[in-house]
């Protein structure tokens, strides 16, 4: 081959390497477009801001992270996301690959980087640490100014917004506050509003808000990087800690370091705020001593909202949109409509409006209440059934019965424990499509025999004895509510 030939081939391998650069840039910017659009722009900044896409080849497609704790969080969070994303904007994409990238970031010249990083130099050892050992982020919209208060939550939300404004110097009032609610009622909501709070009156104090996944994360991070110590010391300087999800708190040893952490704030005269989706009493699976301790603080409940208060949860919304795009008009009669209809959570009500002020952004169709039944069908109260769980049962049975959720697993054979164990049994298998030895197992790990048994036993009193027949249906309409 002449020396003028192989010129001419070297420059058409560059020039085709630059066109399939500029092809994976622009799919890479498409990938991203959609995932702010997914994520909205707080997550998306926080996590995907810093990565870059280093190449394509194979089918594979490589992206960089600044720090191992990013690139972790993206491949265990994003990765079946961004295959997805990336078949749809690129095609013919088989698996993303994120690596950490060296601080010192050379001009690619292939299409794949497949080097190994090379060693973190101090400084940004340092900074890697930092970052690792950072809070979840916040949402800038959470704040105590955009929290509806009502009855339903005024206990709650009074005493978040009294642990933010304490004044410096004084001793925590509620320590631990610990607020459950169910699904969408405004628990995170409340934790990040403290956040917010806290920053802007006291800039000194040192606040960290962090879900319980990225806790136990981030400890099984540092176990394998040998970075235990800085890790506790990390989260022992925090003057609030607001943990959130604590019921997915689960390994022994994850369990035993919250323990230790816990107790050495409370004892330090830290302030401690944790949310949860049910009562301290009634977390599976979290050892005794975690539940001690949360239990001998202020705990608090917040229950779903009534309709007054989702209209005016509604109005908010609305407002905030509107400052957006003073356009968007949604009918009084077709707030009113939602404010029935969507009695499940202030997620869902969030849910029913933006498809509306989606319709009212691209549709030339005024917004009806048959217009509006028909987009948010889906999330109207009653449509379908109420998935009951057999903890749900356990939880109101006890109540009615003034005994204990414990009591009902227990081995206890007392006349006030055993027959309202006979009736929580009767209707988790009247109620839910549990089977026999399913049941056993979640009352104590009881033999499928003794549920049995429960079971007719109840069905020959409740024909017998009216006072237990409309006990029982009141104990279906509450667990139905």
């Amino acid at each position: 081959m002449s020396a003028e030939a192989a010129k001419i081939m070297k420059e058409q391998d560059v020039a085709e390497t630059d066109v399939e650069r500029r092809d994976w840039d622009e799919a890479w910017a498409r990938v991203k477009k959609r995932l702010r659009t997914e994520l909205g722009d707080d997550v998306f900044t926080s996590w995907f801001a810093r990565i870059e896409c280093d190449g394509v080849a194979a089918g594979v497609v490589s992206l960089s992270a600044p720090t191992l704790f990013l690139k972790g969080w993206i491949k265990s969070h994003y990765s079946d996301r961004l295959v997805a994303l990336w078949n749809a904007e690129y095609g013919d994409v088989r698996r993303v690959d994120v690596v950490k990238r060296s601080p010192l970031k050379f001009p690619a010249q292939v299409k794949v980087v497949h080097s190994e990083p090379a060693p973190v130099q101090p400084q940004a050892a340092q900074e890697d640490a930092e970052d690792r050992f950072a809070g979840s982020p916040l949402d800038s919209r959470l704040t105590f100014t955009s929290f509806c208060e009502g009855a339903s939550n005024e206990v709650a939300f009074r005493a978040a917004r009294a642990v933010a404004t304490a004044p410096d110097g004084a001793p925590p009032l509620y320590n631990p506050l610990y607020i459950h609610a169910g699904v969408g009622i405004g628990k995170t909501h409340l934790l990040q509003a403290i956040a917010h709070e806290t920053r802007k009156m006291h800039p000194q104090r040192r606040v960290m808000y962090l879900t319980v996944e990225r806790f136990t994360f981030q400890f099984v991070a540092a176990l394998r990087d040998k970075a235990a110590l800085d890790f506790k010391e990390k989260l022992r300087s925090i003057d609030i800690l607001l943990i959130d999800d604590m019921q997915f708190l689960t390994g022994r040893s994850v369990q035993q370091e919250f323990c230790h952490m816990l107790n050495a704030l409370l004892d330090s005269s830290k302030q401690v705020v944790v949310a949860a989706d049910r009562a301290p009493g009634e977390l599976d699976g979290i050892d005794e001593r975690v539940r001690s301790r949360l239990k001998g603080g202020v705990v608090v409940g917040m229950a779903r909202p009534d309709t007054a208060m989702r209209r005016k949860i509604l109005d908010l919304r609305l407002a905030a949109a509107r400052e957006r795009d003073p356009k968007i008009q949604v009918p009084d009669n077709v707030l009113d409509f939602i404010a029935r209809m969507v009695v499940s959570n202030g997620r869902d009500l969030d849910g029913a409006l933006n498809r509306l002020i989606c319709r009212a952004q691209f549709s030339d169709q005024p917004i009806s209440v048959d217009a509006c039944e028909l987009a948010i069908a889906d999330l109207i109260g009653d449509r379908e059934p109420k998935r009951i769980r057999i903890e749900d049962i356990q939880k109101i049975v006890a109540r009615h019965y003034n005994v204990s959720r414990q009591d009902l697993v227990s081995a206890r054979r007392t006349r006030t424990v055993v027959r309202p164990r006979q009736i929580a049994m009767y209707l988790a298998k009247t109620m839910t499509p549990r089977s026999f030895p399913e049941i056993g197992k979640r009352f104590g790990g009881r033999d499928h025999t003794t549920v049995l048994h429960a079971v007719r036993k109840i069905e020959g009193l409740v024909g017998a004895d009216q006072k237990l027949s409309d006990e029982i249906e009141l104990l279906r309409r509450l667990l139905q509510d």
